[in-house]
């Protein structure tokens, strides 16, 4: 049985369409392992490898990956504000030569 999603599958990519879909519907394994008809162990085995192919996208789209811009002279009250989260989400400070230890 071929399945371009998955080597070595003893399932159908329509089984695994079907897989993928009641994950979205955020069911559990068990009740996905009803409702597609596959042991509970296989559809845990698949929902592993989604949950971690799902990881790695995210990583691989994160948007910190090293891009650090330095702000010359930022106040130590902009810098504890950011840190307690009540700064702008958009708003990123970096800085260099101000401690941390300071709080």
């Amino acid at each position: 049985m071929k399945n371009k999603y998955v080597i070595r599958s003893h399932i159908s990519e329509k089984k695994f369409r079907e897989i993928i879909y009641l994950f979205s519907e955020d069911l559990s394994a068990t009740q996905i392992s009803h409702l597609a008809k596959i042991s509970r162990p296989s559809v845990n085995k698949y929902l592993t490898a989604i949950r971690f192919r799902i990881f790695e996208y995210c990583q691989d789209q994160s948007s910190l990956k090293g891009e650090i811009e330095i702000v010359p002279d930022c106040s130590a009250v902009l810098l504890q504000k950011a840190i307690k989260g009540k700064v702008d989400v958009g708003n990123i400070i970096h800085s260099d030569g101000w401690g941390i230890m300071d709080l």
